[in-house]
């Protein structure tokens, strides 16, 4: 490891290969999540910032694969995770079809979604408390869509809806936003957003902005990195996905096994979003649980081909990954 933190080179690495895995619904406004294999000495990592991310936001998101390539994870003190399901900015039936078939006691219901009316939310929301029964837990999700006065409008509303929320997540973009909430809701606020974007990921919590934080290995730089970020806020965490494959998912597993304490079902059910899969067993929870894997898995290489996307894409991400790892390399 040299002093920029950098692991492994792309140079060293044994495969590098670009895929491209349809959603089951539009999630986050991507129909194809694409990312990029890695194959290295110690396992494989998987780099998938989002399309919106830029190079510089990107980086931490490579570190986070090259580490997987390069180092073990930390022993796990568990050997399985609760885990949510994800319920997508869908209509009512589908999200109660969703929940009904996932297994999870815990849902996440995605709200805020643009284009759509409030009402559309409550909907979906109540109808996710339906397929739960009253003993599930019910959490939602607006990706910082809005603003204080807004928040505190809708978190109320959906919290009736749900028979009580078990906590509302990053209703809204800046720190002192979530705070401001805070003080005016009786729901629990969760950051996001604020942790894995920010350039101090602990101003949360020393703002006294969030009762949870949610933490994920991938966009805080690996598993390693983003243990020391839960230690450091001191919150309650909750583990969640970025949305990647089995690979990925992986890195995340590890990161949720390892963490002293888990007192949230954790947001990694996340691969029953994708039509398909790069690797033969995919993570995908049984009873509401997942298993800690000590080392990512392994490609598929009949899968990985049948996820091969056309070339332009193939020569866009490998672009993005060398631009990327030049600025990883500087740093």
């Amino acid at each position: 490891m040299d002093a920029t933190g950098v692991e492994i080179g792309l140079s060293d690495l044994d495969a590098v290969r670009v895929y491209g895995l349809p959603m089951r619904s539009r999630f986050r406004g991507i129909t194809v999540r694409y990312g990029v294999l890695l194959g290295g000495p110690a396992g494989w990592g998987e780099f998938c910032p989002f399309e919106d991310y830029d190079d510089a936001a990107s980086v931490p998101w490579l570190r986070a694969a090259l580490e997987a390539c390069a180092r073990p994870w930390p022993e796990p003190v568990r050997e399985s995770i609760p885990v949510n399901c994800t319920v997508p900015a869908v209509d009512a039936e589908r999200a109660r079809a969703i929940v009904s078939s996932s297994g999870c006691r815990t849902a996440k219901v995605k709200v805020a979604e643009p284009g759509q009316a409030p009402g559309e939310d409550v909907e979906r929301v109540a109808a996710v408390r339906d397929a739960l029964g009253p003993g599930g837990a019910v959490r939602v999700d607006a990706n910082a869509a809005w603003d204080v006065d807004t928040a505190v409008a809708r978190i109320r509303e959906l919290d009736r809806a749900a028979g009580g929320l078990e906590y509302a997540e990053q209703p809204c973009p800046t720190v002192d936003d979530l705070a401001a909430v805070r003080r005016r809701v009786d729901v629990r606020i969760a950051a996001d957003e604020s942790i894995r974007r920010a350039e101090d990921p602990m101003r949360v919590a020393v703002a006294d902005a969030a009762d949870v934080a949610v933490i994920k290995a991938t966009p805080l730089g690996g598993v390693h990195r983003a243990l020391r970020v839960a230690e450091a806020c001191g919150l309650p965490c909750v583990v969640s996905s970025a949305v990647e494959s089995s690979v990925g998912l992986a890195a995340q597993l590890a990161l949720a096994g390892a963490l002293p304490e888990l007192p949230f079902a954790c947001g990694l059910g996340t691969v029953q979003l994708l039509e398909g899969d790069v690797v033969a067993d995919s993570l995908v929870p049984v009873d509401g649980h997942l298993p800690v894997l000590r080392r990512p898995p392994q490609p598929d290489p009949a899968l990985v081909t049948a996820a091969t996307p056309p070339a332009e894409v193939q020569r866009r991400w490998l672009d993005r990954l060398h631009r990327v790892h030049a600025l990883l390399t500087t740093r």
